[in-house]
This record gives C-alpha cells, structure tokens and sequence, in this order.
C-alpha cells in the first residue's frame, strides 16, 4: 500500500486529503483558507499575489498532514493568469475568475479572428471574460508595460506545480488544464501560439503538455509530483465520471458537461471543447441561470431560503398547474439569448398559487439544463447516466422532478472534496506508472462516490410531458433561437 495527496487549491482556499493509492480511500485531510482580503463589496478580488495559494497551502499541509505520502497531485482554479518575466517573477498578480473588466477584450479577440466559428473551430471554445487568452488582451490594452516584460504563461496549478518542484526550468502543464486557455486546441493538441502573439502582442514561453499518467518531477527530497489538472477535470476524475456519463454542476449559473472520445467543433460556439484527465474530453455547456433562479424565485415569494422553497414546490404536482418558466433572467448562453428576461406563461385562476410558483421555477431551472444536454446529445454525446452536483441537488423538489426530466437515471453523490480527490488519484497513477505497477493508459480503478440513485420510473412519461411544454413555450416566445 502507498499513500498519495490531493491537493486541491480553490478561488477561496486550499484543501488537501491523503488517500490510500490502491483503494482510494481517504485517511486524513486539511484545510486552510487563502488569506486574501475581499473586495469593498464583499467579493473575491479579480487580482491576488499567488504567494497565498502557497501561504494556505503550507497551512493546510500542517501538523505531518503529508508524513509518508510517495507522491502529490494539484488541483487549481481555472482561468487564473499567471504571467511571469524573464526571471520567473509575476509581473503583476494573478488574474482570477470570471472577470468582468475583459468583457471587451473578449469582443475584441472575437472579431479579430473573424467570428465566433473561427475561434471555435480552431480551439474549441470561443474566447469569454474568464479565459486566459482574454486576459492576455485585456493585459496588451491596459498595462502595456507588464505586457512587454511578460515572458512566460502559468495556470494556477502550473505554477503551484512549478513550485513545489523548486522552479524548475522545465514547466508543465496538463491537456485539461491546457484546453481552457484559448491557446490550445483539444482537437489537435497542440498550442496555437499565434493565438497568444494576436492577444499579446508578442510570443511567451508556454508550459509543456503532459500526458495524464506522467509524472511533472521530483522534489529535491524523493517526492513524486503529477501533472496536475483544472479543478473541473479533478472533480470529473475524483467522481470517476466515465463513458455516458453526464456531469450537470447546479450553481448560480449552470453547466453540463460529459465524456467523450473525440473533441467537439461547435461552429456556434455553445460546446466548449475541454480536455479531460484520462486522455478523454470533457465538452460543456453552461446556462447562465441555474440556482438564481431559485432565489430569485424565493425572494419573489418571501420564502426564506432554498429549502422553504423545495418544500413550497413539493405541495404543486408535475407541469406546476400549466405554468412555465423559462429562467432566463440574466439572458441566457444556452441558447443564445444575452439581452432577453424570463418569461412566465400560462397564468390561470387556478393556477395563481405559490407552490406551483414555486415548482415551475424547479421545472424551468431544470428543463433549461436538459436544454444543455441536447446540445450534447445533438452531437453524438452518449448519456446514460447524470451525476447532479451542487448543493441545490440535495433539494427534495430537485431530486423529484431531475429525473423525469433528464430522462435517466441521476446519481447525487455526497458531498465530498472531489477535486482534491481527483487530484490524489492522478498523483497514484502517476506513482504507479513510475513504478511499473499501474498501466500509463488506465488509471487505478478507485471505488467511486458514495450517492444517491435515483430512476424516472413511472414518472417518465409524465416528465417529459413536462419537458416538451417547456420547450412549446420556448419555441414560440424565442423561435428558431435554439437549434441542436
């Protein structure tokens, strides 16, 4: 038996757990938050020094957290920028988040290359607010100077990485963590460093990209470091996520995204085209209105929290007495509606009531998802199984109607730190490939999450009743605006 971390490194803190490499099973964990100030509105700030991933991190590792651990994978934030001089110094913090300063920039990126179905075509996705490459933009326009004197382009697991091995010359990165930059493609694997020269101004060294079994070094003391992943990729590999499985993540906003073997040129730019961590890919499409529905919902109603709301919407029956809500209150992504607002039909006497208020707002949430996921099955996506993340998915009215709705069976797995998990599994991969003990195409089959299962049953028909009056409703207050 070897043991093996996971260390998983979030917008807001540091998590490590240190598992058995055969079995996957946890035997202790840390915790520590970053030590970052927030913003005057109470916000994570867009701009953090990455020293305090490394301060929280050492935190977390306390106490001979990692005694007898052979190897130690790296679990980061998506979409953090790191760029660095000549020297190895940032020339500027960390760029983090979805932030909404590059808005323009993104717009900019667009029309340079001719369109949303050029950037697709070429790397999957089309350049957003958060993505790397539209920081670099951002970056080029705004401090000209930290432009100039950027030599070198980090992720936050790269550099977390990097660091632990003593800031090699040698940098790595992973295809996962690669295919959400702007600057690589999943469907070629490889960079298109004229990307980064259209958004920079000039060409920087980018890391290297690294199998999903291989090792990025060895610290100075023996230690085994992974390649380390996105966050997103982590959770998929610590969920153990496989071929027709479907992932949809129920935040303020919503994503859906699912195994396959192949990357997904989208033309309309809907599917962003990821990479996985097995040698898979991970194709995602978000809605921009997933859980804000529900509070904005409960607001409306003067329902205290979520759970008032579950328990409001249980007291209706499917198709909420006729109503329908198409939940697109911030606009929507999916499909493509950005300036349009919510719509509310099918208002009777008899259907005037809270709890069908309330369960229409359940019903539209989710048939928006479902939305998504024909996207992915429009394209050949095989999906057999959903694995429902977030906390909404502990909700009563969620488990009840997802189901139906999606129509197959939903996994609720507990609640567990799977990207650190996922990160730990890699690091055992990777250990075992160095040993000759593990095949570098098939990674250790660690028992999965412990969930919830849930089947349509007999309320399949009647959910997807309630599925296509949704999308009559759709079709005829926005038609032709969604085609699979």
């Amino acid at each position: 038996m070897g043991i093996v971390a996971g260390l998983d490194s979030s917008p807001d803190f540091t998590r490590i757990v240190v598992c058995d490499s055969d079995s996957g099973a946890v035997l202790r964990q840390g915790y520590a938050p970053h030590p970052l100030e927030k913003t005057e509105s109470g916000g994570r700030p867009s701009d953090v020094d990455p020293q305090a991933w490394l301060l929280s991190l050492g935190e977390a590792a306390g106490g001979g957290l990692l005694e007898g651990v052979e190897a130690i994978g790296v679990s980061a934030q998506q979409n953090a920028l790191i760029a660095l001089d000549a020297q190895g110094n940032t020339v500027r913090p960390a760029m983090v988040g979805g932030d909404k300063r590059t808005q323009v920039a993104a717009a900019d990126l667009i029309d340079a290359l001719g369109g949303r179905q050029a950037w697709a075509e070429a790397v999957g996705c089309v350049p957003q607010a958060a993505q790397p490459v539209t920081k670099l933009r951002w970056l080029a326009r705004t401090d000209p100077d930290a432009a100039l004197r950027t030599a070198v382009l980090m992720q936050a697991h790269d550099w977390l990485v990097w660091q632990l091995l003593g800031r090699p010359v040698r940098r790595a990165t992973d295809r996962g963590g690669a295919s959400g930059t702007g600057y690589w493609s999943a469907a070629t694997g490889s960079y298109r460093t004229d990307f980064v020269e259209l958004a920079l101004g000039h060409q920087a060294m980018l890391p290297e990209v690294l199998g999903p079994s291989d090792a990025a070094g060895t610290t100075p003391e023996g230690l085994l470091i992974s390649a380390g992943t996105g966050e997103t990729m982590a959770a998929a590999f610590g969920l153990g996520i496989g071929l027709g499985d479907a992932v949809v993540s129920l935040g303020a906003s919503g994503s859906v995204m699912a195994v396959h073997p192949e990357a997904l040129v989208d033309s309309s730019g809907m599917i962003t085209s990821l990479a996985d961590a097995t040698g898979m890919h991970l194709p995602v499409v978000t809605t921009l209105n997933a859980v804000r529905t529900l509070r904005g919902t409960a607001e409306m109603l003067g329902v205290p929290d979520l759970e008032g709301l579950s328990d409001l919407a249980m007291k209706s029956t499917p198709g909420s007495h006729g109503l329908v809500m198409l939940p697109y209150l911030e606009g929507e992504r999916t499909p493509n509606l950005p300036h349009t607002a919510g719509t509310l039909t099918g208002l009777r006497r008899e259907a005037m009531k809270p709890e069908h208020l309330a369960r229409a707002a359940f019903e539209g949430m989710l048939c928006g998802l479902a939305d998504a996921l024909d996207v992915l099955r429009g394209r050949g996506v095989d999906v057999r199984r959903i694995f429902l993340l977030g906390a909404a998915a502990e909700l009563a009215a969620v488990q009840a109607a997802a189901p139906a709705l999606f129509g197959v069976q939903v996994v609720v797995p507990q609640p567990g730190d799977y990207a650190a998990i996922g990160a730990a599994r890699q690091a055992a991969w990777a250990l075992g490939v160095s040993q000759g003990t593990l095949d570098p195409r098939n990674p250790p089959p660690w028992q999965g999450a412990p969930a919830q299962y849930l089947d349509p049953g007999e309320e399949l028909a009647v959910g997807q009743a309630v599925r296509q009056q949704y999308v009559s409703v759709r079709e005829q207050t926005h038609p032709g605006a969604f085609r699979v």
